[in-house]
């Protein structure tokens, strides 16, 4: 006879750490998660770089808004929508205290080793860095700030210092957020399941369930 059997569940996400809809996708993720047997589910968090050309010390929050939307009113109204499907999933944006955009390859950086080294550290670390800009305004493209929340997860203040301040897997950040944009990857956040199936964009978590369950499926013959 003939069944259904769900494979084991390993989703690439496609963030950055700068971008909202990331943090709101990230959410819907864990809401369509809920119900499912995560028996063999993995996460690997990778990197997109939503402005590559962003320099070091990122640029001031208002004229990056102001710029980008045409207009402060215009980027106002843009974000008021985007704190709406925040709160939706229990997200307090805090748009007001963010004053600089900052360049997110460092966060990337710590990301990447951090995980490489404790994977199943990887959620929690990604939701502190998004937690640190968008609830409380800190600049994740400081190294004192990524110094920080990297040693609230265990890590060794001097070995991060050191490696923040080197240029270990910055040209590997840069060319995965090439990859990923040559494969039409075209904004985030993006998340791929089982290699297989891709879906864009924040989500709502039925989406994301059937999507999650289209992944999973094989048919497995059983024998009497």
């Amino acid at each position: 006879m003939t069944t259904m059997q769900l494979s084991a569940l390993r989703v690439e996400a496609i963030v950055d750490t700068v971008c909202p809809w990331c943090y709101i996708g990230k959410k819907r993720l864990e809401k369509a998660l809920e119900t499912e047997d995560l028996a063999g589910f993995s996460i690997e968090w990778r990197p997109f770089l939503l402005n590559p050309d962003m320099p070091q010390g990122g640029v001031d929050r208002k004229w990056y808004l102001s710029t980008k939307f045409g207009g402060i009113e215009s980027a106002n109204r843009v974000y008021k929508s985007i704190a709406a499907a925040g709160a939706s999933v229990g997200i307090n944006f805090n748009f007001d205290a963010i004053t600089i955009t900052p360049d997110s390859t460092l966060s990337h950086r710590l990301i990447y080793k951090m995980c490489a080294e404790r994977p199943e550290i990887g959620n929690a670390l990604v939701e502190d860095l998004f937690a640190a800009y968008f609830l409380h305004g800190r600049d994740i493209g400081h190294t004192d700030v990524l110094v920080d929340i990297a040693t609230c997860h265990g890590a060794d203040r001097s070995e991060i210092i050191d490696y923040l301040h080197s240029d270990m897997d910055y040209e590997f950040i840069v060319q995965e957020s090439r990859l990923a944009h040559q494969l039409g990857v075209s904004g985030v956040p993006c998340f791929l399941f089982n290699g297989r199936h891709a879906l864009s964009g924040a989500q709502e978590p039925g989406i994301l369930q059937r999507m999650i369950r289209l992944a999973r499926q094989e048919d497995t013959l059983i024998t009497p």
